[in-house]
């Protein structure tokens, strides 16, 4: 009895990284959202941050600038995505870390200027919220802004970190 449940516990525990493996893998990362997929997710990140700040009547007037913004910062990263996207295929191929640095710093000049384009289209919002919808703003823009990052980020963070690193 006692050797069948140490054969049966030896087979379990040789399957069991198998088993786990499969059941716990991590989602594809190289998984492309398309273009519908990117617009239904700005869309609820948009009503997330709108919902959770409960704007009084008199602060709705400022909102169609702060979400103007946001779809605008949103479709402009899905299209550099995409080209970021092509020339990663050219700079594996090259593997020149000059270009990945150019790149970069495109990438990085360009979320500055959105950063701005959302502060200056915020504020006259911003100015107008309360100590617990400041909080919240700051807290569910961070949320967002991270789960785009969590999404496009690392997969983008670590094809840029290849290229740039030969």
């Amino acid at each position: 009895m006692k050797k069948h449940l140490l054969v049966t516990a030896t087979a379990l525990a040789l399957a069991f990284p198998v088993l786990s493996s499969a059941a716990f893998a991590e989602p594809d990362r190289h998984h492309e959202m398309s273009t519908e997929d990117h617009a239904a997710f700005i869309d609820a990140k948009v009503a997330a941050l709108k919902a959770g700040l409960k704007l009084t009547p008199a602060q709705e007037k400022n909102w169609p600038a702060v979400e103007t913004a946001l779809r605008d910062i949103g479709k402009a990263r899905q299209a550099r995505f995409a080209e970021a996207k092509e020339k990663f295929k050219d700079m594996q191929e090259h593997r020149s870390v000059i270009d990945g640095l150019r790149f970069r710093s495109k990438a990085l000049a360009a979320r500055s200027a959105e950063a701005e384009k959302l502060a200056d289209a915020a504020k006259p919002l911003y100015d107008s919220l309360d100590d617990g919808q400041k909080r919240r703003f700051g807290l569910l823009l961070r949320t967002i802004a991270h789960g785009h990052m969590h999404h496009w980020g690392h997969h983008d963070h670590d094809q840029r970190e290849d290229a740039e690193s030969r």
